[in-house]
């Protein structure tokens, strides 16, 4: 590999460039949709695993983990970030049926090992180290999953970043190994038949790139073979895919789409071997949101309703619904805890969330705060304390742990031998949080959340990092990092604007940045950033933007269409070539968001935004970090390499663009070990600074 660069590819220095760039081939594949021609150069790189293809990426990579360690020598977050991790307050455990579970990392560089407790404040019981079980495997716990008595473990885990995971079993009281294997999961957790199996959902793709082909639900009986599992449900034969199923009670649910205005639910006995189904909704049109199953009722939230509300029916007769928690307008309905007792609801609003208690009716109980810029986040509920155990976190503080009394309405900050007071890493007023709206070009309010030291002068020259989400109605939250912070204390200023097609403003926020109206979705955040930068919080020589995933596709849009309001752009794992979106893994799923290449109207859309084909070849764009990952199959690294491609393969691109492509990884880059994670953090802020502050 040393001499790659000097064998594999011919490395020019183009006058007036500060990178050295790779001279990428240009295949004309131009195609036709709908009478337009559509130029592609780069479609040869789509085949990701050809010798082509890793050869080019493997000398992308050098040149950018060159300058990453040129980074270095000035910025080196890696040690402050360990400095700031050590004194986060330790987490609550997770309770799933008896127990309490918690992952530790006893060494950096492997995997975390998992524990459990018998009670809250026992000490903990070694069940599992992934690095044993899995030697010479990039491996990652996915997910926990107790049987009904909690006897046996049902654990998931992914290897190499995959978003396919593969079943073991434990015995939880014998600490000891069940034969039995499930692989070719995806999508899917382990839902428990009480002690005797689990429902899963199987993958049967060969090739990483080819469109998705979760489309079965399977059954597997502890004890036997997979090739013995029982096939529950194929939605493949219906032209629909299975979005959604859990066992409660004595029922297993199916919920399956074919589109978002087109629901079925089916239901079956976990006493029936047969597990015979019968739909109990037929095509509801309406569209809902399951929330819980109990005593023969239906929970469920009505997309009709803008802000979210909970109704319920018999399960035997859809036409008779009841009201139990009505939509509070301009309150957001988050999420909902439902337990014997109680039901907690989690609300947020323009920089404030809270809890609202009721009881199994509806009856309002009482309401429990955060300070502003704050979230509660559920961990569990105990029934003889008649505690709910929450943690509580901002941007700039990292998660405390709480328990909030039900019946006294008393808030005491929880402690235990193994979660310890520490001190603050700052004064609890060092930051400022600002929870504002601006006004987007169409005149609407568009949240942003602003965080910096207080007392900043806002002169338009402090480096900026801008970032949203803003799809598939996803509701943002403030979410502490310790690479945040360091970038915080060195004079940086974070803003995140919550942009139509996200959920925070409820389902008509939502519907107005998808589809035909998905520009509205990218105009809000090109807004945002014309807001900093009137607002003097920062210039376009101090600014950038990232986001992840659908946020990648953000950046991407924003870089090709307004270059001049950015220093720094960095897109992770984003969706970047939307003309083919379709074409590959997931893509079908996502014709309701983003439109149907298919449809005349839909392509058209797609085409005008499509960060690929809207690379301008006299454009200087900005110094650009494109981030991806070699096994994500779910956004497929093909995107990430086309746009990196064309952008440095023109005269006009003085600015560097570099490509990272990280190994053994999926969708969410190097989560495997704590060293993976503080390497990606602390890269991706030196890299920030070391751009902004020049």
């Amino acid at each position: 590999m040393k001499n790659l660069l000097a064998i594999a590819f011919n490395f020019i220095m183009v006058m007036g460039y500060s990178q050295v760039v790779v001279p990428t081939k240009k295949t004309p594949s131009p195609y036709k949709m709908h009478g337009v021609a559509v130029a592609d150069d780069y479609s040869w790189l789509e085949n990701i695993k050809s010798d082509e293809t890793t050869k080019w990426v493997a000398a992308e990579n050098e040149i950018t983990n060159t300058h990453l360690k040129e980074v270095k020598k000035k910025y080196n977050f890696e040690k402050k970030i360990k400095e700031y991790d050590l004194l986060d307050t330790d987490r609550l455990p997770q309770k799933i049926g008896k127990y309490y579970y918690s992952r530790y990392v006893l060494k950096d560089h492997k995997a975390p090992l998992l524990y459990y407790r018998k009670k809250l404040e026992d000490e903990p019981i070694y069940l599992l180290d992934p690095n044993t079980e899995f030697k010479g495997k990039e491996v990652f716990l996915k997910g926990v999953h107790p049987s009904k008595n909690s006897s046996v473990l049902a654990y998931q885990v992914n290897f190499d970043g995959s978003d396919k995971s593969e079943i073991r079993f434990l015995d939880i009281h014998k600490k000891t190994n069940i034969d039995d294997v499930i692989s070719g999961v995806k999508f899917s957790g382990a839902s428990w038949n009480l002690d005797y199996g689990v429902f899963y959902k199987k993958n049967n793709n060969a090739q990483m790139t080819a469109i998705d082909s979760t489309n079965q639900l399977y059954y597997h009986k502890l004890g036997t073979k997979q090739s013995e599992d029982k096939l529950v449900f194929d939605a493949s034969k219906t032209g629909s895919y299975i979005t959604f199923y859990t066992t409660r009670g004595k029922l297993i649910v199916i919920e399956t789409s074919k589109d978002e205005t087109t629901t079925n639910y089916y239901q079956a006995s976990l006493s029936d071997p047969d597990f015979t189904l019968s739909k109990f909704i037929d095509c509801e049109k309406k569209g809902i949101e399951f929330l819980d199953y109990r005593d023969g009722q239906i929970y469920f939230s009505s997309k009709e309703y803008d802000w979210g509300e909970i109704r319920s029916f018999n399960i035997n007769n859809r036409e008779e619904e009841t009201v139990i928690v009505p939509q509070i307008y301009n309150q957001l309905l988050v999420s909902s805890t439902f337990t014997d007792d109680y039901i907690f609801c989690r609300y947020k609003t323009i920089g404030r969330n809270y809890i609202r208690v009721y009881d199994p009716k509806g009856n309002f109980i009482r309401k429990f705060d955060t300070p502003e810029g704050f979230e509660f986040r559920i961990r569990m509920y105990d029934e003889e304390s008649k505690n709910l155990y929450v943690t509580m976190h901002s941007y700039a503080r990292p998660a405390l742990n709480y328990t909030l009394n039900v019946v006294t309405d008393e808030i005491l900050q929880y402690y235990n031998r193994y979660i310890e007071a520490k001190p603050t890493i700052f004064p609890i007023d060092y930051f400022e949080t600002k929870n504002i709206t601006y006004k987007s070009r169409d005149n609407k309010d568009v949240p942003i959340t602003i965080v910096h030291k207080r007392g900043m002068k806002l002169d338009g020259n402090n480096p900026t990092l801008l970032r949203a989400y803003g799809g598939f109605g996803v509701v943002s939250s403030p979410g502490f990092s310790s690479g945040l912070l360091c970038f915080l204390e060195n004079g940086g200023v974070f803003a995140y604007a919550e942009i139509r097609g996200g959920g925070e403003k409820g389902l008509n926020w939502e519907k107005d940045g998808k589809n035909l109206k998905k520009m509205n979705s990218f105009n809000d955040f090109i807004d945002a950033a014309e807001y900093l930068i009137k607002e003097k919080y920062t210039s376009p020589s101090r600014l950038a933007i990232n986001g992840g995933s659908y946020g990648g596709l953000v950046v991407g849009v924003a870089m090709t269409k307004r270059p001049e309001l950015f220093k720094v752009a960095i897109p992770e794992m984003g969706a970047l070539d939307m003309v083919k979106f379709d074409k590959y893994t997931i893509g079908r799923y996502h014709l309701d968001e983003f439109g149907n290449p298919e449809n005349k109207a839909e392509f058209d859309n797609l085409l005008s935004y499509s960060p690929y084909h809207n690379i301008d070849e006299k454009t200087n764009y900005p110094i650009t970090l494109i981030i991806t990952s070699e096994n994500d199959d779910r956004v497929p690294p093909l995107h990430s390499y086309k746009f990196a491609a064309r952008l440095q393969n023109r005269e006009a691109q003085k600015n560097p663009i570099y490509l990272q492509t990280l190994g053994n990884s999926g969708h969410y880059g190097k989560v495997s070990t704590y060293n993976d994670m503080i390497k990606s953090d602390a890269e991706f802020y030196d890299f920030l600074l070391y751009h902004l502050k020049d």
